[in-house]
């Protein structure tokens, strides 16, 4: 392998473990580039796993550090996440999911008007509030995020954040250090499907995670020092590129 794609994967590795850990949607990067250097895009899929799992352990392990994770609840809210997500990857073996990439385009879409609407609920939580929410409906929520998340990835951290701030009533940063011990729960078995599926590039995956980890490194530093404001911008721009991006709205541009 060339180093001018060892650097190029690394240095896309960087950027997709920042945006993931700060917002979501880094996958738009990394599966695109690894379907560019040859891979299927189940196996491009599948390969993505292994930065996603390894990105999560650090910035689990970073937040945790912080003081900023609550491992308990955590654990709780991924148990539905983790089942949904092993369908998920199960059904990804075999639908594709150029629908789905237009339906969550659209969602997104609306997600960036609320998180611009209402920013308190995304910057000082609303906790109290919450625990009104009926916490069957909570599960089934995250059931179906972890569906998502083990069938493609893509947007899984944005959809975790809403669930967790405007389900949940969690500020943005204690959001993001739930979504990323949510992440790495399920994760793993999602990865399993894919080797038991020979659908992932251990090479390309790896040199993919050494990026992942670094960037995941930095974007916790910067949600817990810069605080709630600077991510809630950091997550409209994610927010407002990804679905224009899933809409096909880039690819009409550049026709």
């Amino acid at each position: 392998m060339d180093i001018y794609v060892i650097l190029l994967v690394v240095a896309a590795g960087i950027i997709v473990g920042f945006v993931n850990t700060l917002a979501g949607s880094g996958s738009l990067l990394s599966l695109p580039l690894l379907m560019f250097l040859g891979l299927p895009a189940t196996v491009a899929n599948g390969t993505n796993r292994i930065g996603i799992l390894l990105q999560s352990l650090v910035a689990t392990g970073s937040f945790r550090q912080k003081k900023v994770l609550d491992l308990r609840k955590g654990f709780r809210m991924a148990l539905p996440a983790v089942a949904g997500a092993v369908i998920g990857a199960l059904l990804a073996a075999n639908i594709t999911e150029t629908v789905m990439e237009r339906i969550i385009g659209v969602l997104l879409f609306v997600m960036f008007f609320v998180i611009l609407y209402k920013p308190e609920r995304w910057i000082k939580g609303h906790q109290g509030i919450s625990e009104l929410k009926p916490r069957f409906l909570r599960y089934v929520i995250f059931f179906f995020i972890g569906l998502y998340g083990g069938f493609i990835q893509i947007g899984i951290g944005l959809f975790l954040l809403a669930g967790l701030v405007l389900g949940a009533g969690y500020d943005i940063v204690k959001a993001n250090a739930l979504k990323v011990l949510i992440v790495l729960l399920f994760t793993p078995l999602a990865l399993l499907v894919f080797i038991l599926n020979s659908q992932v590039d251990y090479l390309l995956g790896f040199l993919l995670a050494a990026g992942n980890m670094v960037g995941a490194y930095i974007a916790t530093k910067f949600a817990v020092e810069w605080g709630p404001v600077f991510v809630r911008y950091v997550l409209l721009v994610v927010v407002f590129l990804s679905s224009l991006e899933l809409l096909g709205v880039f690819d009409l541009l550049f026709l």
